[in-house]
C-alpha cells in the first residue's frame, strides 16, 4: 500500500523535562481513507511512560487523540539526549469494530494483512521559564538556585512529585528490539534500548518499590482479563455460527413444507375438477338411456293390434 493508514501528528514526541516533575504531549493520529483503522502504542520504556488510550479505533475520515506522560525522573539524560522510541501499529478492521473488539492478534504480522508501523522519536525540551539544563561531566545538571527551590518545595509538600497509581502504564507494550530492529542489527539494538543515567544517589524508596509490584500486578490482573474477553468472544462467535446453521435449515425445512402443502392445495383442485367432471357425465348417460326396453315392446304391440283392429 502506498498510501499510509494513519496520518500522525507531530512525528516527534517532545516533552518539556524538569526534575521530579511530569510532562505529557498529545499526538493526533488522521484517517482520511473510508475504512475502519484500528491503532496500538507500543515503547521501548514501559515503565517510564504511560500512554492514553494506548489502543483504539480511528473512524474514517476523521481524528483520534492519544496522551503520553512521561513519569517524572531524578536526573536528566546525558546531553539532553533520549533514546527511548514508540512505534505505533495500525491495521485495517471490519467496518463497525469498537475499542472492545481489539484483539493482540490483529497487530500480528501472518503475511495475510497489512500492518503498518511508525515510529516517533522522543525529544527533551528545557523550560523556557526555568534555568536551562547543562551537561556536566556527561548528566544535566540545575544551577543550585533552582535546585535550591526544588527542595524548599519537598520539604513543604512533604512528598515528591511521584505519579499516582491509576496512571501507570499498565497498558502499553514493551518493544523487543529483536522485531524493531532495522537494516543495520547493531545500530538499531542500541537505538531501542532505553537509556540508561547513572544515578549517584542510594537505592529506590519503598515507595517505588511499592509502585514497581502495582504495575506488575495491573499488568498480569489485565492480560488474565483479555485472555478472559478472547476466550468468550470465541464462544459467543461459536454460538453465534450454529444458530446461524440451525436458522438456514429451519428456513429450509419451512421453504419446503410450503412447495409440499401448495403442491397438495393443486393436487387437491385437479381431483375435484375430475370428480365434477365424472359427475356431468353419469348425469348425461343417465339421460341417455330413456324408457326400459320392455315398454318399448309394449307400445309396440299395442300398435300392431290397433293397427289390426282398424283393417278389419
Amino acid at each position: 500500500m502506498n498510501k499510509e493508514l494513519l496520518d500522525i501528528q507531530p512525528r516527534e514526541l517532545k516533552f518539556t523535562f524538569e526534575r521530579k516533575k511530569r510532562s505529557s504531549c498529545s499526538i493526533q493520529l488522521i484517517n482520511n481513507s473510508n475504512q475502519y483503522v484500528a491503532f496500538k502504542v507500543k515503547t521501548t520504556s514501559p515503565k517510564n511512560y504511560c500512554v492514553q488510550p494506548n489502543i483504539g479505533i480511528v473512524r474514517p475520515t476523521s481524528t483520534c487523540n492519544f496522551t503520553v506522560t512521561m513519569q517524572a525522573q531524578r536526573e536528566a539524560p546525558p546531553d539532553m539526549q533520549c533514546k527511548d522510541k514508540f512505534l505505533i501499529q495500525s491495521t485495517i478492521v471490519p467496518f463497525g469494530t469498537t475499542e472492545e473488539d481489539i484483539k493482540p492478534s490483529m497487530f500480528m504480522k501472518d503475511g495475510f494483512k497489512y500492518i503498518e508501523e511508525n515510529k516517533l522519536k522522543v525529544v527533551l525540551v528545557s523550560p523556557a521559564h526555568s534555568p536551562v539544563l547543562q551537561p556536566i561531566n556527561g548528566t544535566g545538571k540545575l544551577d543550585s538556585a533552582h535546585d535550591g527551590s526544588i527542595s524548599r518545595d519537598q520539604i513543604l509538600n512533604g512528598v515528591e512529585n511521584y505519579p499516582p497509581s491509576h496512571m501507570v502504564p499498565t497498558a502499553v507494550e514493551e518493544l523487543k528490539p529483536s522485531k524493531d530492529v532495522d537494516s543495520k542489527p547493531a545500530k538499531s539494538v542500541e537505538e531501542l534500548k532505553p537509556s540508561k543515567v547513572v544515578d549517584s544517589k542510594p537505592a529506590k524508596s519503598v515507595e517505588e518499590l511499592k509502585l514497581a509490584k502495582e504495575i506488575e500486578e495491573l499488568k498480569l490482573a489485565k492480560e488474565i482479563e483479555e485472555q478472559k474477553l478472547a476466550k468468550a468472544t470465541e464462544e459467543l462467535n461459536s454460538k453465534l455460527k450454529e444458530w446461524k446453521v440451525k436458522l438456514s435449515e429451519a428456513d429450509t425445512s419451512i421453504a419446503k413444507l410450503k412447495a409440499e402443502g401448495n403442491t397438495i392445495i393443486q393436487e387437491r383442485e385437479a381431483l375435484r375438477q375430475e370428480l365434477a367432471v365424472l359427475r356431468r357425465k353419469n348425469g348425461v348417460r343417465r339421460v341417455n338411456v330413456g324408457f326400459p326396453l320392455l315398454f318399448v315392446c309394449m307400445v309396440g304391440l299395442i300398435g300392431v293390434v290397433l293397427g289390426y283392429i282398424l283393417k278389419r
